[in-house]
């Protein structure tokens, strides 16, 4: 089997690439600040702070999970979820390291 496009790139990069992509969309965005302001796990609530059908919130979960923006745990026959300090520890260094060089540059 051949490379793929990530190969060319370091795991960093491509873990950046893989949060950013999750956060790529408003619903993602409206999880991730409702688990904020809850600050605490969730279990089953999002659906009602969000206009959209159960499966599609499901949806949006999972694939903030597989970013891993958030945690679940299972709890009886439900999952519960909170927010990943750890991820967003990586992005604050990510861009923390960025605006520090950005605001050093002397560039246009």
């Amino acid at each position: 089997m051949g490379a793929t496009k990530t190969d060319n790139f370091t795991d960093e990069q491509n873990k950046i690439a893989i949060i950013a992509k999750a956060l790529g969309h408003p619903a993602r965005i409206a999880i991730i600040e409702y688990l904020l302001k809850v600050n605490t796990c969730i279990c089953g609530d999002i659906v009602n702070e969000l206009p959209l059908a159960q499966a599609t919130v499901s949806q949006h979960l999972k694939e903030l999970k597989n970013a891993g923006l958030i945690k679940g745990n299972i709890e009886g026959t439900a999952i519960c979820y909170c927010i990943d300090e750890n991820t967003f520890g990586v992005l604050k260094d990510y861009f923390s390291n960025i605006i520090l060089t950005t605001t050093n540059q002397k560039c246009c």
